[in-house]
Formats: C-alpha cells, sequence, structure tokens
C-alpha cells in the first residue's frame, strides 16, 4: 500500500512540475507580448537591435542622445507613434552615447535619425526633428 501511495505523490508532483512550467512559458510569452505591443517606446542596445529588429515586421528605431536639443523635441511625436502605432510597430529608441556600436554600423552622423527596419532591414531613413505626419507617410509606406 505504501508503495501505491508513493507512485500517486510522485505523479502527482510530476503533473504539478509540468502545470508550473507551462504556466512559466505562458507567463514568458505573455511577457514578450506585452513589451512588443507597448504603447510606449522601448529601450533598444547594441546587445538586442538585431534580435528586436529581425523579430518585427516593422521596427521604428529612433538614434537619440540626452543632450540633443532636436532629439528631446522629437520624443512626444515618437511616444504618439508608438501609441498609435501598438501591435502594429515595434517603437524602440536607442541612446547612440549608450550604444555607439549600432549607430556606426547604421552610419548615423546626425541626430535624431529614425531608421524604419522591416524585416531586419533598413527601408527608410529620417534625419532631423520633423513632423510627426512625415513619419507617418514614412510607416504607411512599409505598412503596405
Amino acid at each position: 500500500m505504501t508503495s501505491k501511495r508513493e507512485r500517486f505523490i510522485s505523479e502527482e508532483n510530476d503533473e504539478l512540475k509540468r502545470i508550473r512550467e507551462r504556466k512559466m512559458t505562458e507567463l514568458m510569452g505573455v511577457a514578450e507580448r506585452k513589451q512588443e505591443m507597448s504603447p510606449e517606446p522601448v529601450h533598444v542596445t547594441d546587445a538586442s537591435f538585431d534580435e528586436i529588429v529581425s523579430k518585427h515586421q516593422l521596427a521604428l528605431i529612433d538614434f537619440w542622445a540626452a543632450w540633443c536639443g532636436p532629439c528631446r523635441a522629437l520624443e512626444p511625436r515618437i511616444e504618439d507613434l508608438a501609441k498609435d502605432y501598438a501591435g502594429k510597430v515595434f517603437v524602440g529608441k536607442l541612446n547612440v552615447d549608450e550604444n555607439p556600436r549600432m549607430a556606426e554600423r547604421f552610419q548615423v552622423y546626425s541626430i535624431p535619425t529614425v531608421l524604419l527596419m522591416k524585416d531586419g532591414k533598413e527601408v527608410d531613413r529620417i534625419v532631423g526633428c520633423v513632423p510627426k505626419d512625415y513619419i507617418v507617410t514614412a510607416l504607411k509606406k512599409h505598412l503596405g
């Protein structure tokens, strides 16, 4: 009888372990989707850039710096775009002072620079503090 009871407890523990693992996987997926669907720009780094742009069909990445006045002026427009296109376009911000490799790789010599990345490749570039409608027009062209 002890053997039957021990086997039952062992099977119950295995089942609880499987349920726990499945729930953790689901929760991790929800957290990732929340970040992808975020109504706010997501912080992008040299280390995360390639993974992010390859994972999203269309990504808008704002190359900026804290000391840059035009970057600060563009910031509310980027935040609005993140809200307006949540779930359709990944919107990220990359600080060029903290992440110089990506700025060098994409030859970003002036900031703010906004790159539109489609399927991991640069498809459009906007340099300077431009009106929101200018960026929207570029986005619509690539949303197709």
